[in-house]
């Protein structure tokens, strides 16, 4: 064995040790995934912007609907519907703040038609840690924020999203066992009905 053979041994023993570098899954695969979504429920816990944690159910119907419940003793409420997303503060009596959905990272993937090949729409899409990480933003409005998909492969499954908002502020959430294809009734996403419960 020569000095040269002796010494890039362990160094190719190494290399084969080593985990095999996983594959990003390709855009149009995680465009047919989320398209595919139409109902949704699952456990999130919820990493907020001061480090603070946050747990509770998550339904979605797409398009354009979505119901943060907490868990208790936390009473607070995040939903959208009808175009809007409305913040109900448990700890106020006052009626919810809203504000449109689509000025909201989130509308991007609760879209009637999702189009992650659109121009100018994905900012990043990386492999990570035995993920695909996908970050994409509104074309036309890049400082509405962006939302960072995390997807696992075989078969694919979205794991959680990162919202990075207009102000650089971030919030995790990570799923649980997502229950998908159910009925959930409109009454879950309506913003008058909720108002009105909690008068």
């Amino acid at each position: 064995m020569t000095l040269r053979t002796a010494l890039l041994a362990p160094i190719a023993a190494l290399m084969l040790s080593l985990p095999a570098h996983a594959e990003k899954i390709a855009i149009n695969d995680l465009n047919r995934y989320v398209n595919g979504l139409t109902t949704v429920e699952a456990p999130f816990t919820q990493v907020n912007a001061d480090g603070s944690i946050s747990t509770g159910k998550l339904y979605i119907k797409r398009p354009g609907r979505v119901r943060f419940e907490y868990d208790p003793p936390d009473r607070s409420l995040v939903m959208a519907g009808g175009g809007q997303v409305a913040i109900f503060d448990a700890k106020s009596n006052q009626p919810p703040e809203q504000y449109p959905l689509s000025r909201t990272p989130l509308s991007l993937i609760l879209a009637e038609g999702v189009d992650l090949g659109r121009a100018r729409m994905v900012v990043g899409h990386v492999e990570q840690d035995a993920t695909t990480r996908l970050a994409v933003q509104d074309p036309d409005h890049p400082e509405y924020g962006t939302i960072e998909l995390v997807f696992t492969p075989d078969p694919v499954e979205l794991r959680q999203w990162v919202i990075t908002d207009d102000l650089g502020s971030q919030t995790t959430v990570i799923l649980g066992e997502m229950k998908k294809g159910g009925d959930l009734p409109p009454s879950l996403f309506s913003i008058a009905t909720e108002a009105d419960k909690r008068k």
